[in-house]
């Protein structure tokens, strides 16, 4: 089993940066597949970007592509999202999720963090 701990969100104007991690649990981190979910206000979870135990990574979408990098640790069992360029349709709570597949949809994913909370203001 894998606990999974988000932390780094926070309060940014438009145009800056924030880079949440999630520490996992467990001797098995390197095992997992880990990706980023994110979910605003009366919206559902949506996907944001995946690494895989490889490294390779992918992304919900191009704009988050251009503006985020998803990096893993795992020596440290760390996984960090380096957000940049932030708008304010951005701002929701960020899940950390592992899975030992590769299919990205939230009904998909093993475990689950409790989320960080990213508010970018205009």
């Amino acid at each position: 089993q894998v606990q999974l701990v988000e932390s780094g969100g926070g309060l940014v104007q438009a145009g800056g940066s924030l880079r949440p991690s999630c520490a996992a649990s467990g001797r098995t981190f390197s095992s997992y597949n880990m990706g980023w979910f994110r979910q605003a206000p009366g919206k559902e979870r949506e996907f944001v970007t995946a690494i895989r135990r490889s490294g390779g990574s992918t992304y919900g979408s191009d704009s988050m592509k251009g503006r985020f990098t998803i990096s893993r640790d795992n020596a440290k069992n760390t996984v960090s999202l380096q957000m940049n360029s932030l708008k304010p349709e951005d701002t929701a709570v960020y899940y950390c999720a592992a899975t030992y597949g590769t299919i990205w949809r939230p009904s998909s994913m093993d475990y689950w963090g409790k989320g960080t909370l990213v508010t970018v203001s205009s």
